[in-house]
């Protein structure tokens, strides 16, 4: 014979396994540290820097070529 199940808990673990889910993906999309985010930044902005540093033309900037 089948074990009774009682549907009202059965929905609220599901709805907790759901949110549980859904907070593991977000504790890895949005889980940095603002030291982590900060660091990345600097990176970035140091990057750029020395990308604009060795343009033979300086003054030209982004424009394309004509």
């Amino acid at each position: 014979m089948a074990d009774i199940v009682n549907l009202r808990r059965a929905r609220k673990a599901r709805a907790r396994t759901d949110a549980a889910r859904t907070a593991d993906a977000n504790r890895v999309e949005f889980g940095r540290t603002k030291a982590e985010r900060t660091l990345t930044q600097a990176t970035r902005d140091l990057s750029e820097r020395r990308i604009e540093g060795h343009r033979r033309d300086p003054s030209r900037g982004d424009e394309p070529s004509s």
